[in-house]
C-alpha cells in the first residue's frame, strides 16, 4: 500500500459524512465488499491461523522456547523436534511460535495504540485550533525531528529490567505523528460541515463532537492505517532485535531469532528459514487485509486500477 492510496481513502472519508443511521448500512456495503476481494479474505485467514499458531503452538509441544536438548545439537527436523534444534539443543518450533506470539503483540499493541494517540491528538488539534492546535503540531513537529531508530536503539537496552512492554512503548512514541497530522487535516474540513455546526449549535460538548461526529467519519482513514502500522510496528521490532535493540534474552522474537541465526542460513535453514519465512508471511498477511480495507472503504481505488 502506498502513501498515496491511504491520502485518497482518507479525502474519500471525509468527502462522506455519516448521518444519524448511515453506520449500520455502511458497514454492511464495506462487510460485502472486504468479503468479495479473494487475497484480502486470504490475508485475513493467514492472520487468524498465524495468530492460533502462536498462541496454542506453545501447548502443542512439550518443549519449552528455553528448554536445551543436550542430546540432539542442530539436529534436522523430526517427530521429537519438529523444527529440529539450534546449536545449543533449543526446539526450533518451541523459540519460533514464542518469537511469533512476541512479534505479534507488539505489533498489534504499538499499531493500535499509535492509530488511538494519533486520532486523539489530531482531532484535538484540528477542532479546538489556536494554542491547543500550535502546541500540539509542536510536539509532532518535534518528535518528527529526533532520529527514532537512533534514540530507541541507545535507550531500549538501559531498559531491558523493564522487559518488552517498555520497548513497544517506545516503538507507540515515534508511530504516530505523521497520522496525526493527516487527521488534523481531515477535522479542519469535518468541522466545517453542518452536522458540526449543527451539535455546535445545541450546545453539545466539544469531547463528545469529537467522539460522536468526527472521529466516526474519518474512521475509514484509521482503521486503514492502523493496519498499515501493524505491519511497520512488526518490521520495526524486528529489525531493533536484529540488532540487539528490541526483545533482550532470554526471551525471543522473530527478530531475534533471524539475527541469532543467520550465520546458519545455508549450512542449517531449518534455524533460519522457519523464523524468517512466518515474518515473510506475516507482513504479507496485513498488507493483504489492509488493501483490501482501503478498497472496501473506498470502492473507486479498485475500479481506477482495474
Amino acid at each position: 500500500m502506498t502513501t498515496e492510496s491511504v491520502v485518497a481513502a482518507a479525502a474519500d472519508a471525509v468527502d462522506a459524512p455519516l448521518g444519524a443511521g448511515a453506520l449500520p448500512g455502511r458497514g454492511r456495503a464495506v462487510v460485502r465488499r472486504f468479503v468479495a476481494r479473494r487475497s484480502a479474505l486470504a490475508g485475513l485467514a493467514v492472520l487468524v491461523l498465524l495468530f492460533v499458531l502462536a498462541f496454542a503452538g506453545p501447548h502443542l509441544t512439550h518443549w519449552s522456547y528455553s528448554d536445551i536438548d543436550y542430546t540432539a545439537l542442530r539436529t534436522a527436523p523430526s517427530g521429537d523436534h519438529w523444527f529440529g534444534t539450534n546449536r545449543i539443543g533449543q526446539d526450533v518450533f518451541a523459540q519460533t511460535v514464542r518469537g511469533l506470539q512476541k512479534s505479534l503483540v507488539i505489533g498489534l499493541l504499538v499499531g493500535l495504540v499509535a492509530t488511538l494517540l494519533a486520532a486523539v491528538v489530531g482531532a484535538s488539534a484540528g477542532y479546538f485550533g489556536g494554542w491547543t492546535d500550535r502546541g500540539l503540531m509542536f510536539l509532532v513537529d518535534l518528535l518528527l525531528v529526533f532520529p527514532s531508530f537512533l534514540i530507541i536503539a541507545i535507550v531500549a537496552p538501559r531498559l531491558k529490567s523493564t522487559g518488552w512492554l517498555a520497548f513497544a512503548g517506545l516503538l507507540t512514541l515515534f508511530a504516530w505523528m505523521i497520522t496525526a497530522r493527516v487527521v488534523r487535516s481531515m477535522t479542519l474540513s469535518l468541522r466545517e460541515r453542518e452536522f458540526v455546526r449543527a451539535a455546535q449549535y445545541m450546545g453539545v460538548h466539544p469531547v463528545r463532537i469529537i467522539v460522536r461526529h468526527i472521529l466516526p467519519n474519518i474512521a475509514s482513514f484509521l482503521i486503514i492505517d492502523a493496519t498499515i502500522a501493524i505491519g511497520g510496528a512488526v518490521m520495526s521490532e524486528t529489525a531493533l532485535s536484529y540488532f540487539g535493540f528490541g526483545v533482550q534474552s532470554p526471551d525471543v522474537s522473530l527478530g531475534t531469532l533471524i539475527a541469532d541465526n543467520t550465520p546458519a542460513a545455508v549450512t542449517y535453514p531449518w534455524m533460519f528459514f522457519f523464523a524468517a519465512g512466518l515474518l515473510v508471511v506475516l507482513v504479507l498477511a496485513v498488507n493483504l487485509v489492509g488493501d483490501g480495507l482501503r478498497d472496501a472503504f473506498d470502492p473507486t481505488t479498485r475500479k481506477a486500477r482495474s
